[in-house]
């Protein structure tokens, strides 16, 4: 996404902080995904705990895209948004008696299972509510995603899924529940994925323990695969769009799908993250002894990634005048030192009230936004209001 001289222009006219949405590399990124699934019919999901911006789950939800949800409010939200409740997903580790409730009172697709409580709680609500879940189990492949230890979701220390020992009595509690049906198994092995040979050993991982079904004669209406394809963070203008071509190329050459079995994935990040930016202003320029910081009128509030993950995200002075560079750390104006978005940063000399533009934050920036010392969130802006981003 590159931000155009209309849109600073209007950005200077506004209060700050707030993201600014390109729709149409949105709307092209939707459209590139689909079409690469297509290819080989496999079916998408969207991650709603990436972004769940009203005009953002508009566009996903017109391009046909179901929902993957991790809370009741989630399934919720995506019903809202006009998701079809036969294409909403409901995962997580943690899924309280309202929130299955809510789940069970749509008739949704399936649940993500990722404990035998889990499945035996389920059961019994579908049971008051004389309904039938249908469940896919969370197995735990211990696969390395090769990224931070924070977003690693499939390895045996997790605690996400179950664990192929505990299968065969996961089987039999299934098998001893009326009010669930067994439809398929679920994999998600973590987040920012971007070395894709992790996905070619989830794939041989999988078709692993599809044999293990077999010989118990378990059919399997589908598999999921989850999501976590990472975005190139240090370079948002030129690789705005992942790498969807080959992502789901190494499943169409490494996975077995059984005879009419369906292959589902859940993304998110991939989907929304280039789309925004967090548009921000100097507050005031401060000198210090042996640092000089930049200081923001956004900080971890607006978007915690830099300071939670210790992740990068390309930082830009989108009104700086003078071709002199400073060195800067730059910070936001929270009551906590790790209130820091970058340190040692090479900037044009900046001054207050400068526009600054931190880059790919359409995933987990206005979703994992908090009032943290009650600041103010102002309105987030759309490209198709103010100009057209190129």
């Amino acid at each position: 996404m590159i931000i155009t001289q209309e849109q600073i222009a209007h950005f200077k006219t506004l209060k700050t902080p707030f993201y600014f949405y390109d729709i149409q590399l949105l709307e092209k990124t939707l459209s590139f995904a689909q079409s690469e699934a297509k290819k080989y019919g496999y079916i998408l999901h969207y991650a709603m705990k990436a972004n769940v911006n009203d005009k953002v789950l508009a566009s996903v939800q017109k391009h046909g895209f179901g929902a993957d949800c991790v809370s009741g409010n989630e399934v919720q939200k995506a019903i809202d948004a006009g998701f079809p409740a036969d294409e909403v997903v409901f995962a997580g580790v943690g899924k309280s008696d309202d929130e299955i409730l809510t789940a069970l009172s749509h008739d949704i697709f399936c649940f993500n299972c990722e404990s035998v409580q889990e499945i035996e709680v389920i059961n019994e609500l579908a049971a008051q509510e004389g309904k039938t879940a249908k469940i896919a189990v969370r197995i735990n492949p211990d696969v390395s995603a090769n990224t931070h230890h924070h977003i690693s979701t499939g390895l045996k220390e997790n605690k996400f899924g179950v664990n192929m020992s505990e299968m065969d009595s996961v089987l039999e509690v299934i098998a001893a529940s009326a009010n669930i049906k067994l439809v398929g198994i679920h994999f998600h092995i973590g987040s920012q994925i971007t070395d894709l040979s992790s996905y070619k050993n989830l794939c041989v991982r999988v078709n692993q323990i599809q044999e293990w079904f077999a010989t118990r004669h378990v059919s399997l209406e589908f598999l999921n695969v989850g999501g976590g394809l990472g975005i190139d963070y240090y370079n948002p203008e030129t690789n705005d769009i992942a790498d969807f071509k080959e992502y789901f190329a190494i499943f169409n050459e490494f996975l077995k799908l059984q005879p009419g079995q369906k292959l589902h994935f859940e993304l998110g990040r991939s989907m929304v993250a280039q789309c925004s930016s967090l548009i921000t202003r100097v507050l005031y320029v401060k000198e210090g002894a042996t640092v000089n910081f930049l200081i923001l009128d956004a900080g971890m509030t607006e978007l915690i990634r830099p300071m939670l993950y210790q992740a990068y995200h390309k930082i830009n002075n989108l009104t700086a005048t003078a071709n002199e560079i400073e060195t800067y750390d730059v910070v936001g104006p929270i009551c906590e030192s790790t209130d820091t978005f970058a340190k040692a940063l090479e900037l044009p000399k900046s001054k207050r009230k400068d526009i600054i533009e931190i880059k790919s934050a359409g995933a987990y920036g206005e979703v994992m936004a908090s009032n943290y010392n009650l600041k103010t969130l102002h309105p987030a802006v759309y490209s198709d209001e103010v100009g057209v981003a190129v």
